[in-house]
């Protein structure tokens, strides 16, 4: 049973989803108007045995993560976009003797750091992802319709390699298999 006045207890603050910031280089706050969260998936292998079946945790795989970006005309987000492919190392095959592609590297380091903060109510954060490695995967500049008055959105997918946590938050957090986490059977504020 859930201790009585969880709710009612001004302490208690749950975490909206309209405090937030995206530092992404070359892309300033205020064009970016919704983000993914990182997200994970477990692999899975099978393991068959007469009539029975059991399943094992494989390899983690960090899902992409979406963002949609206003188009401005004044800073120019799509033209900020082709800027970061560039700088990955693509170049339109114009001239027979250009030779350069695309590495991971410049791809990183076309986009740079990539941090999504949740904030709380002062402003200060209370939830830091870092997405390492983050790389531009895939990039579609709008959709133009004379029947809308809409604003002309772009919609970018990051790949990365994985993503860091609140860092400098870890002993706070609720320990696996502890007294307090729901796995080991109880949970802080509930009796069993």
């Amino acid at each position: 049973m859930a201790s009585e006045g969880f709710w009612s207890a001004t302490t208690t603050e749950p975490k909206r989803a309209y405090r937030w910031v995206l530092l992404l280089g070359g892309i300033p706050q205020w064009m970016v108007k919704k983000v993914s969260k990182p997200a994970f998936t477990v692999s899975e292998s099978e393991h068959v045995y007469l009539n029975h079946k059991f399943w094992y945790p494989g390899r983690v795989e960090w899902n992409t993560v979406s963002l949609t970006l206003a188009d401005p005309v004044n800073p120019d987000a799509a033209e900020t976009m082709m800027g970061i492919l560039d700088a990955a190392g693509y170049k339109l095959p114009t001239s027979p003797s250009e030779f350069t592609t695309i590495s991971k590297a410049k791809a990183v380091d076309a986009l740079g750091q990539v941090t999504i903060q949740q904030l709380g109510s002062d402003g200060s954060p209370i939830e830091t992802w870092v997405l390492v490695n983050a790389w531009v995967k895939d990039v579609k500049f709008g959709e133009l319709d004379y029947t809308s008055d809409d604003m002309v959105d772009v919609e970018i997918e990051l790949r990365y390699d994985f993503a860091h946590l609140n860092d400098d938050k870890r002993d706070n957090a609720v320990k696996p298999g502890g007294t307090n986490s729901v796995a080991g059977g109880t949970f802080e504020g509930t009796t069993s």
